[in-house]
């Protein structure tokens, strides 16, 4: 995403830059929320927006703004009529943090010059790409080693040394306001 500030929103005067750039955003939160009620209540058929709603705490409007994304991407199929809904589009067990992340964020990589150089002039003779694509090959591999069904079955476990709360969402109101 691209912000008028610096053009690659990394610029110290930008308050969206400065705010958390490498944090996973409520949309991405949410769209995995939004999937694991549907893991869980697959064998029940199509499930509609409002049933997630009630067991999710989101907004109706911010499903649908979210299944049209994950409808995209081949996570979610939807069937309409009196007995429609949602479905998952494939095995919980194939769908991975990485797919959903990949959907969902507008930001793909760490850095623009990771997998576009062209996008910097410095690309060629940077010392930090490198280190950037490595990090960025890193995440995304243990994003995707992680599935819905890893997390249903609760075989994710936290990580050694990490503090606080695991599912905090102080900014969650904020970001469906903005309509994210």
């Amino acid at each position: 995403m691209s912000h008028a500030c610096c053009g690659f929103g990394l610029a110290e005067g930008c308050t969206f830059c400065q705010k958390a750039p490498m944090r996973i955003s409520a949309r991405t939160r949410y769209a995995t929320r939004i999937l694991l009620d549907l893991a869980e209540h697959a064998t029940s058929g199509p499930v509609p927006v409002s049933d997630v709603a009630l067991r999710t705490g989101i907004t109706p409007q911010f499903i649908e703004q979210i299944m049209k994304a994950l409808r995209r991407c081949g996570l979610v199929m939807s069937r309409r009529g009196v007995a429609g809904g949602y479905v998952l589009a494939a095995d919980p067990t194939s769908i991975s943090l990485g797919a959903i992340v990949r959907c969902t964020e507008e930001i793909q990589d760490l850095a623009p010059c990771v997998d576009e150089p062209d996008r910097c002039h410095r690309a060629q003779g940077c010392r930090t790409r490198q280190a950037w694509r490595r990090i960025a090959r890193i995440l995304f591999a243990e994003l995707d080693a992680i599935s819905l069904h890893d997390l249903l079955s609760g075989e994710v476990q936290r990580c050694p040394g990490a503090s606080g709360p695991l599912d905090a969402d102080e900014d969650d109101e904020d970001e469906q306001e903005r309509g994210w």
